[in-house]
């Protein structure tokens, strides 16, 4: 099952993705009530409206802040490493960890990325698979965690590097710019898009690769992720968890290389779909 939502005059429509058209679930106000409405036979019966003409948001509008995971890829800890030096931490932690982002950063798959010009000129890339919590949960074991999941989507968490470190190196301050965290096309359930492992993930700059993985190449999988950070913290419905990024991010280049107005980023998670923005506004 695919899910997608639709900016229309009158607020967004969620939608069944069939055939490349947007069946509207009628009533549906989150990707959670969509999902609950196409489970229950609620999906509209009139002719879905093609993908290639709708203007395509979000699929998950946060409540509160996303959850994210960092030095979840192997060589991204790697890359970053190599750039810190002795100042920084020497192997991954025995605990993901955790951070977040504000919910003002999101935007649809293919809206324009602020480019914050008066507050960064070190705008970086990073692809992520997103997780969408489906139902809640606290002390959620490993195991279960799947239960808990009621889609994938893909999510670039753009990042302010000189704004990061300028703030005592923590995470928050560079990552919670607004407009900087499109996340889409779609939601696809973890049924549909099958087991992970092989999955590619990759992202590009003006066409040229930059992050090359699978999602295999995750440090902790997703049942891991939802297990530790659920242990006393309540997962919500419609929570949204950003998984890490693969190596290939610019400041870890030589020379750095930061996105600038008129930069395309294509961010792409195989089974789900490619976010394409521009850098601007």
């Amino acid at each position: 099952m695919k899910l997608a939502a639709q900016r229309t005059t009158d607020g967004v429509v969620y939608g069944l993705i069939d055939d490349s058209t947007l069946r509207p679930i009628p009533g549906a106000s989150t990707i959670v009530e969509a999902w609950s409405g196409v489970l229950a036979g609620e999906v509209s019966d009139a002719p879905g409206n093609p993908l290639l003409t709708v203007d395509l948001t979000s699929p998950v509008q946060p409540v509160r802040n996303l959850f994210c995971v960092g030095w979840n890829y192997t060589d991204h800890f790697a890359e970053g490493a190599a750039v810190h030096g002795p100042s920084g931490a020497t192997e991954i932690p025995p605990l993901p960890t955790f951070f977040t982002k504000a919910t003002t950063t999101v935007i649809g798959p293919f809206d324009v990325i602020e480019a914050h010009e008066a507050e960064t000129d070190q705008l970086d890339w990073e692809v992520e698979l997103a997780v969408v919590i489906g139902r809640g949960g606290r002390d959620i074991e490993e195991a279960a965690a799947f239960d808990h999941v009621l889609g994938f989507t893909v999510a670039d968490d753009v990042s302010a590097r000189d704004v990061q470190r300028g703030h005592g190196g923590q995470w928050f301050r560079g990552k919670s710019l607004d407009g900087t965290c499109p996340i889409g096309p779609c939601l696809v359930s973890p049924d549909e898009l099958g087991a992970l492992d092989e999955i590619p993930i990759t992202s590009r700059v003006n066409g040229e690769t930059m992050q090359s993985a699978t999602l295999g190449d995750l440090h902790f999988g997703v049942g891991r992720i939802i297990a530790e950070l659920s242990r006393g913290l309540t997962l919500l419905p419609g929570d949204v968890i950003l998984t890490g990024t693969p190596s290939g991010v610019g400041f870890a280049r030589t020379p750095p290389r930061f996105l600038g107005r008129g930069d395309v980023v294509e961010c792409e998670v195989g089974g789900i779909g490619t976010l394409r923005n521009v850098v601007g506004g």
